[in-house]
């Protein structure tokens, strides 16, 4: 008969509980990723304006979701008006869809 080795839990442990017993750790919240969500059509047209240039901050009313899901960012410009341009995260979505600078 064949005996079976310790059987392991991935799980973190946290400090014992009252009775001495290891308790599981709270487990981690799901890490924000830009692909919680499709993307709107007027979402895409804002990320292809912005492949070519910066934009100003408040030209388009799909900048707020944008920031939110990390594709773009806000920039000073030399004039002092905020501007808004990909991150890495927003030129990743464009290179997905074959197309980049």
């Amino acid at each position: 008969m064949k005996t079976q080795g310790p059987m392991t839990n991935d799980a973190p442990i946290s400090a014992p509980d009252a009775a001495g017993a290891p308790t599981p750790a709270a487990p981690k919240p799901p890490k924000r990723t830009m692909l919680r969500r499709l993307l709107s059509h007027h979402e895409l047209a804002t990320l292809l304006l912005l492949l070519h240039a910066p934009i100003d901050a408040y030209a388009k009313p799909e900048i707020p979701m944008l920031q939110e899901a990390g594709l773009v960012e806000q920039v000073s410009s030399e004039a002092g008006a905020p501007k808004i341009r990909l991150t890495r995260e927003g030129n990743a979505v464009l290179q997905g869809l074959g197309l980049s600078r």
